[in-house]
Formats: structure tokens, sequence, C-alpha cells
């Protein structure tokens, strides 16, 4: 089963209420939020970021900012005091993620990815994100987002 699939079933199974879009492929932010007709603010931007935890541990974040933020690394290093912060490669952003860059969902289907949500996504009715396909996205209703992925919620946007 696909991460698309997995994540369709997931939210059927919960309940949730959410609707599908479909559109152009894109993978930015802010260009498929036209193409959507949301707000970017609205939008989940999905970022897969490692942390060193001194020399022998690496953790990984899913971490989830509004479409017009900037993701804070210093924010998600002091969550586990790090020494180090990058963003992870493609290639291993995407192995965890299950899904390419430019889909990532804003949901971690692995234990080995910690789902990291800035408060400020949260203030919308629904959020938006691409459905680990590049031609279509969902619009799901936040309260069911956050019960359904159930991410800790901390400020990780940079403030502007």
């Amino acid at each position: 089963m696909d991460s698309y699939e997995r994540l369709l079933g997931m939210l059927d199974e919960g309940g949730a209420t959410y609707r599908v879009i479909e559109h152009p492929e894109e993978g930015r932010t802010d260009v498929v939020s036209g193409y959507r007709g949301n707000d970017l603010a609205a939008a989940a931007k999905c970022i897969v970021v490692m942390v060193k935890v001194g020399k022998k541990v690496t953790r990984y974040f899913l971490a989830v900012v509004a479409g017009d933020a900037r993701l804070d690394l210093n924010a998600v290093k002091s969550l586990v005091d790090g020494t180090y912060v990058s963003f992870a490669s493609t290639d291993k952003a995407e192995a965890l993620a299950g899904s390419v860059s430019g889909t990532i969902l804003p949901f971690s289907f692995t234990e080995e990815l910690e789902l990291v949500v800035d408060p400020g996504l949260l203030r919308h009715p629904e959020i938006y994100f691409n459905a680990a396909r590049l031609d279509r996205s969902l619009a799901l209703d936040t309260k069911d987002y956050v019960r359904l992925a159930d991410p800790r919620v901390v400020p990780i946007a940079a403030v502007a």
C-alpha cells in the first residue's frame, strides 16, 4: 500500500472530514496553494530535519509549519538538547516519509520520524497539503488532523 492509500484509509477509518483536490503536478507550497485556492498560511509545509544529540545519537523530526512561515532549525534542535541540526538528505527524508520531496505528508508512519507541528498552522479550520502525490492534495479538518496525527505542538516557526 502506498502512502496515499494509507493516508486515505487512516482518515476514513478515523472518521475525518476531508476533501481531495486534484491539480497540476506541483510540490512547492506557494505554487500549489494557488492551484488549490487556499491561504498560504493554512498550507502544511513538511520538512524532515536531522538532529544530532551528542556524537552517537541521531534523531529525525518531521517539522510542520504554515506555508507562509520559515522553519526555525534551532527550535527543533532545542527540543532534544541537540548538538547539531540540519535538513535531512533528500534520500533519508523520502525514505522516512514514504513519499517524494514536495509530497511529504504531515503524518509520521514510523517511530523513527517524530512529528512536531507549529501551533501557527493549527489556527485554521482546515489545513492543506500534498497527499503523497504531486497531482493531488487534501483539505483536512484541523481538529481531525490533531486527533489522528497526535503531533507534539511547539513553536518551531522562525519569527519574522
